[in-house]
């Protein structure tokens, strides 16, 4: 352990960076030392509310500035690689929101700037942290589900208004066609599995919406990714950002040859799960949490209260805890760099998938890049 605490700063302070105040604040190894966003006054408001004398509307200048030691970055997603580069050659930790990166030139450049810093890369996909999903991650280390050899995952987030407001979302988001957004979905199914995607499959459902402008979405409604993973498995990803219906974010599926898991589906659904090791004669769905005290981790039983009071179901207090401790402890985190290009580069490769007409198209191995 070190033995003082962690001086951060948070580029994107303003909006999904404030999400990061809480967990900072209550981790005893951390300091929230200074903010960062290109909203002058509402960086200062934010500033003087957490009484930081340190504001800054230029990234450089607070990485330059010798008073952080580490660095979150919330900001939109083509900034994500140059902050992260940014900070990890002056060796400054970074946990960087999600994806890693917008194109395979990106994620070179950041992984390259990750394997020669001394400091350490951490993504921050928050879904991976989900109670839920961390059940059913220590149900699979332990075995219990046999040979996984499928999964699901879907991300279904209507947000054509949202589009407007953060206008990066209408270029980056569905500007492009494919799956530009796989880590949510794609983060714990990799997670339970154990493996990486080798090769994708990519198709859409057509093109039904129009931006206020009269402008056609880029990206098709419902974008179906078909993953191969390195066991041989298949892992099923949907995202959809536009099709006018309720959002669900958060739908998940396992198969294994001795268990299944399936995510709740809304109006009064739960997280439900068999396994043959519990119920041997009969093939019978029982609740998840059922299995919360027989599996669960004790600080995810007794958790604090930030956790409780923190989004995506806890996530954004966890990532932040984790992420702190690979520092202070020199190991290891979660979700490194390598990881991170796991969830990230299936997206990529999607993309091209798609635009040659749902052809397989390999992933890359960021690890004998």
């Amino acid at each position: 352990m070190t033995d003082e605490a962690v001086r951060f700063g948070i580029i994107g302070a303003v909006r999904r960076g404030s999400s990061f105040v809480r967990a900072l604040l209550a981790h005893p190894a951390a300091e929230l030392v200074a903010l960062c966003d290109i909203q002058e006054q509402k960086l200062r408001d934010a500033a003087e509310e957490l009484g930081l004398s340190l504001a800054f509307t230029n990234d450089e200048e607070m990485i330059d500035s010798g008073e952080v030691d580490a660095v979150i970055v919330a900001t939109p997603m083509p900034l994500h690689v140059p902050q992260s580069v940014m900070a990890l050659e002056r060796d400054i930790h970074v946990l960087s929101e999600v994806p890693a990166g917008v194109s395979y030139e990106q994620c070179r450049e950041l992984v390259r700037a990750a394997t020669r810093s001394s400091a350490t890369y951490m993504m921050a996909e928050n879904y991976t942290y989900m109670r839920p999903n961390v059940i059913v991650r220590e149900i699979a280390r332990r075995g219990w589900f046999g040979e996984m050899y499928f999964a699901e995952g879907e991300y279904i987030h209507e947000l054509k208004r949202l589009n407007e407001i953060t206008t990066w979302r209408r270029r980056w988001q569905t500007g492009v066609n494919g799956n530009t957004y796989p880590t949510h979905s794609l983060g714990p199914c990799l997670q339970w599995m154990g493996e990486r995607v080798v090769s994708v499959m990519c198709a859409g459902s057509g093109h039904h919406y129009a931006d206020p402008r009269g402008d056609r979405y880029e990206q098709e409604d419902s974008i179906i990714t078909l993953c191969r993973t390195s066991g041989g498995g298949l892992i099923k990803l949907r995202l959809d950002m536009l099709s006018d219906r309720p959002h669900n974010m958060t739908y998940y599926s396992l198969q294994g040859t001795d268990g299944c898991y399936e995510a709740a589906r809304g109006l009064g659904d739960r997280p439900k799960i068999w396994l043959r090791s519990r119920s041997p004669d009969e093939i019978a769905w029982e609740p998840l949490e059922r299995l919360a005290q027989e599996v669960l981790p004790e600080e995810w039983l007794n958790p604090a209260e930030e956790a409780l009071q923190a989004g995506h179901g806890g996530g954004d207090y966890w990532e932040i805890h984790d992420f702190v401790d690979a520092i202070t402890t020199a190991s290891e985190p979660p979700i490194g760099i390598h990881e991170a290009m796991d969830m990230t580069l299936p997206g990529l490769a999607s993309q091209q998938s798609i635009a040659e007409g749902g052809t397989w198209v390999a992933v890359p191995d960021s690890r004998g890049w």
